[in-house]
């Protein structure tokens, strides 16, 4: 707690979920270091594994958690850290945490059964969810904003031009999956609220 002048101003909390999913993030990349990438590679990426071993399906999910290092993490958490509170504000703590969910289950499932030697980390699709999902905000009935098709164009666009042109180790097809997640669900919650009114 700060003083200035005669008032007191306090941290909060005040994006619950964000802030809560990027130290699951932080405690997840400090125990990979810790244990040499053991436990990112048991509870924190996707590949393909026994449907009879439970740890399966808790990577289908665990994986958004998981970073190959720092830059890899930093890169990530900054942009959730900065559209997710805006976002959760907007939207609502239980709103957030079913698009970062939802997310997370569709990029792991779909590598899982598409790309059987592929393994899958990062919340990158997450930051794409967030990123199409942020370009809703100011929708109205009948109307598509300009800003949701540029951001489309340009972050899909671009990940659909690297996945066939370029050769790297980043998974393209998760930025899109997780981007049209975010869209779709930025669409419904959007048409949901205007319905209510």
């Amino acid at each position: 707690m700060m003083k200035t002048g005669s008032s007191k101003v306090k941290i909060s909390f005040n994006s619950p979920v964000i802030l809560t999913f990027a130290i699951i993030c932080l405690i997840s990349l400090l125990l990979g270091l810790a244990t040499k990438g053991k436990t990112t590679d048991m509870f924190f990426s996707v590949y393909r594994s026994s449907l009879l071993s439970p740890v399966t399906y808790v990577r289908f999910a665990g994986h958004v958690f998981g970073h190959a290092g720092w830059d890899h993490f930093l890169g990530n958490i900054t942009l959730i850290l900065v559209v997710g509170p805006l976002l959760e504000e907007k939207y609502g703590s239980s709103n957030m945490l079913f698009v970062i969910l939802a997310t997370a289950l569709m990029t792991g499932i779909v590598n899982f059964v598409f790309f059987p030697r592929v393994q899958l980390l990062g919340a990158s699709g997450v930051v794409f969810a967030l990123i199409l999902l942020s370009s809703f905000t100011s929708i109205r009935e009948g109307e598509i904003p300009l800003t949701f098709v540029l951001v489309a164009l340009i972050y899909l666009g671009e990940q659909v031009y690297q996945g066939i042109f370029v050769q790297d180790n980043v998974s393209n097809l998760t930025h899109i999956l997780g981007g049209l997640v975010g869209a779709g669900l930025g669409y419904v919650m959007n048409k949901y609220k205007m319905n209510r009114y």
